[in-house]
């Protein structure tokens, strides 16, 4: 028998091999096999038989190592869709629709985890006899009745470590009869052993009961844009979804969140609702969690998975749901091969299985609202906070107003400092809200200690080696760090161009903002939350954990403290700089800026006490900065389309980005330039309606990890015009070998840096 084969390789073509006799696995559609190939064995997955040709030398298979197949064919259907319409090989695809455990020829799967189990095996229902068997084994009588109260079954572990029952009285039980020792699974699910919460009891409100009937009545493959201000009680819509979904139509769920610091909560809720029906994968759990967590949701032992974007692979059958929580973060976009955007893989996964979608947000990405105002998605909206709270008083602080000097940093001046990190009217709410015991959560979207270094002699900045970028200050371990390709260096003493030791420290990182927070407030327990802060497994969840018990008085933190977190205690919301990212050279910049500083400022006021949010800014007049101070979606949304349209950018058109890198800078700047002659060229002999070619250009950051980066904007507006231009250029341009250059094409990118 012939297959086709798909290997996670990047050649656009499936490879053929023979299934010799005498092989045991399965070999159909969807199946894992190891295959020989240049000289190295590879895994791929099955796509079909494949049909002899006449002189046609195949190889056979070495192995199928596994029962049964790893894909159904929704999911394998799910990858050719990914490979055709992202342009990429469709072994690629179908890799990133896999655990990394199925993945490697060379890595194990992980063996189930088991431990060792005393079960009953006979009962004893009267006392006489009881009395009479344990006469002389009072001990004996003491296990027994023990492992009946745990329901006839314990782990051997258990009873000898924390119930300190010594093995010999065990093996008594076993030689009478009574017990048998056995081995269990033990399911390797983290989530399991947090506390379960009770469920939230919530009348819902009148729109909240529009939402929900109208999503009972959806019928397969429908698309709802659920579009509820911060607060406004979207959980409670989903969870009423998916209620009827799972639990009284016997279906399947999917639940994606952007950010793992997010899935703890998540979790919590669900799980309050839906008990053990929940598995969880994302990046944080080992291979062996997300191994397990998978297996739980393939074999139909979980109904409901949650998780990053990977999650939306997810092997369950029969899926009726599909929710997208927070649908406009970028952090659903893959960033690398193969570049998909999770929230277009739900809507066509859930087309083709039948499922409906809820895309949730209150700062919707502006594809998505331009899909719901032309009535390709159904626009639901929750205008008002659940349980008539009301959206939180929002101030502006004008930064360019002068608030003193600027301490030099060889010469620190704490207060001097503080003054220029926290305005006076920021202050003093802070303690307010600490004398009041209250909470607050102060947002600064860059981490470390000081943006960059400079000599405050000749001006020269600190910068990475290896990319087109300054080096970030970090005071704890003290070191300069990029950001980008992470090299680290010791501080300098004196300047590397002119021997100056006049090194001034410029711009604030959140471990500044937290050193000045302890120094001004020496009895306020602060966290900080950051890429640094949470680099452990669980170190999202002990963060929030402590904010939620009510151990915490001030969080600091970055973009992700800013995203679906519920502590109704958090009464104000700082926002130390609003400016950070808001002139970046991206067409969505002004959209990052908008939602970000909406998402954290719904953060307060969630509970009865109400809330106070202000917002330290040298752009007051930013249309960005105004309309989320007055909560108004609809304005900016006005003004950014305006922006939008000349020249044109999404939603007006779709968009490629195409970028060429090397490890020498005029090779690549001449292969993108013969790049974008190549494309005006096919198109003067192929014409392509609605397409142009921009550039090309140098990146905005021209250099990362040692390569150099130009791009080439391929505009359309038309997507299948954009697939067909695309995919001709990746199938057909040739790029030399030399230099380590590259071509890459990201189809629908969510930034351009």
């Amino acid at each position: 028998m012939l297959i086709d084969v798909a290997l996670p390789l990047p050649l656009f073509r499936t490879f053929t091999y023979q299934v010799p006799d005498g092989v045991t696995g399965s070999v159909t559609p969807g199946s894992r096999v190891v295959v020989p190939f240049r000289n190295r064995k590879e895994i791929g997955i099955v796509v079909g038989l494949a049909e002899p040709r006449e002189g046609m030398k195949v190889k056979d298979i070495v192995s199928a190592p596994d029962d049964a197949p790893v894909m159904d064919e929704p999911l394998l259907a799910l990858s050719r869709w990914i490979a055709d319409y992202y342009i990429v090989p469709l072994g690629i695809a179908v890799r990133s629709a896999l655990p990394a455990a199925l993945t490697g020829v060379n890595v194990p799967v992980p063996a189930r985890k088991t431990r060792r189990t005393a079960r009953i095996i006979m009962e004893l229902p009267t006392l006489m006899r009881r009395d009479r068997i344990f006469a002389r084994s009072p001990q004996q009588r003491a296990l027994y009745e023990l492992i009946e109260a745990l329901g006839g079954v314990s782990s051997i572990e258990h009873l000898e470590e924390q119930l300190r029952f010594s093995a010999s009285v065990l093996k008594g039980l076993v030689a009478r009869g009574l017990v048998e020792i056995g081995f269990e699974t033990v399911e390797r699910d983290p989530f399991l052993t947090r506390a379960l919460r009770a469920p939230d009891a919530h009348e819902p409100s009148t729109a909240q009961a529009h939402a929900i009937a109208r999503l009972a009545m959806a019928e397969p493959g429908h698309v709802a844009l659920l579009h509820g201000v911060t607060g406004s009680g979207k959980t409670l819509v989903y969870l009423e979804l998916l209620r009827r979904v799972v639990i009284d139509e016997g279906k399947t769920a999917i639940v994606l969140v952007p950010e793992i610091a997010l899935t703890p909560q998540t979790v919590d809720r669900f799980r309050a609702v839906f008990g053990d029906r929940i598995a969880v994968l994302h990046s944080a759990l080992s291979d062996g969690e997300r191994y397990d967590a998978w297996l739980a949701l393939r074999r139909g032992e979980k109904r409901i998975a949650v998780g990053a974007r990977s999650a939306i692979f997810a092997p369950v059958r029969n899926l009726g749901a599909i929710v997208v929580d927070e649908e406009h973060e970028g952090s659903y976009k893959q960033g690398e091969a193969p570049r998909y955007h999770a929230r277009e893989v739900a809507i066509v996964r859930a087309r083709a299985e039948g499922a409906v979608v809820v895309l949730g947000s209150a700062t919707p990405a502006l594809e998505t609202w331009a899909n719901a105002q032309s009535g390709k998605y159904e626009l639901l909206t929750l205008p008002v906070r659940a349980g008539g709270a009301q959206l939180p008083l929002v101030q502006v602080v004008d930064l360019r107003a002068p608030r003193g000097k600027a301490p030099p940093s060889d010469v620190p001046d704490a207060a001097a400092a503080f003054a220029m990190a926290v305005s006076p009217g920021l202050e003093a709410a802070l303690e307010d809200r600490l004398r009041k015991r209250e909470q607050s959560i102060l947002l600064l979207n860059r981490r470390g200690y000081a943006a960059f270094v400079q000599c405050g002699g000749c001006g020269d900045v600190a910068v990475c080696p290896n990319c087109s970028i300054s080096l970030t200050y970090h005071r704890t371990p003290e070191r300069l760090v990029c950001h980008y390709c992470q090299h680290a260096e010791p501080l300098h003493l004196t300047c590397p161009r002119c021997s100056g030791t006049r090194l001034r420290q410029r711009g604030l990182g959140t471990q500044q903002v937290e050193r000045l927070l302890a120094e001004r407030y020496p009895s306020a327990r602060i966290a900080r939350m950051d890429v640094d802060t949470t680099s452990g497994k669980w170190a999202h969840t002990e963060i929030l954990d402590r904010v939620g018990a009510g151990e915490v008085d001030i969080l600091l933190g970055t973009q992700m403290i800013a995203k679906g977190l519920d502590f109704p205690n958090v009464t104000l919301v700082g926002v130390i700089d609003a400016d950070i990212g808001i002139n970046l050279p991206d067409f969505r910049a002004s959209e990052r800026c908008f939602q970000l500083l909406s998402q954290v400022a719904g953060r307060a006021g969630r509970g009865p006490k109400g809330g106070e949010v202000l917002i330290q800014t040298r752009s007051p007049s930013h249309h960005a900065v105004r309309c989320a101070v007055t909560h108004d979606y609809h304005a900016f949304v006005a003004q950014e389309l305006a922006g939008r349209k000349y020249p044109p950018y999404p939603p007006m058109l779709r968009i490629a980005n195409v970028v060429l890198s090397g490890t020498e800078e005029e090779a690549t700047a001449r292969l993108a330039t013969r790049a974008a002659a190549w494309l005006h060229k096919l198109l003067a002999a192929r014409p392509a309606p609605g397409v142009t070619i921009i550039g090309p250009a140098p990146c905005p950051v021209e250099r990362v990890k040692n390569r150099w980066r130009w791009h080439v904007l391929i505009k359309a507006e038309r997507p299948q015009e954009l697939g067909r231009v695309g995919r001709y250029l990746v199938e057909r341009f040739e790029v030399p070998k030399q230099h380590g250059l590259r071509m890459t094409l990201d189809r629908d990118p969510v930034a351009l840096l």
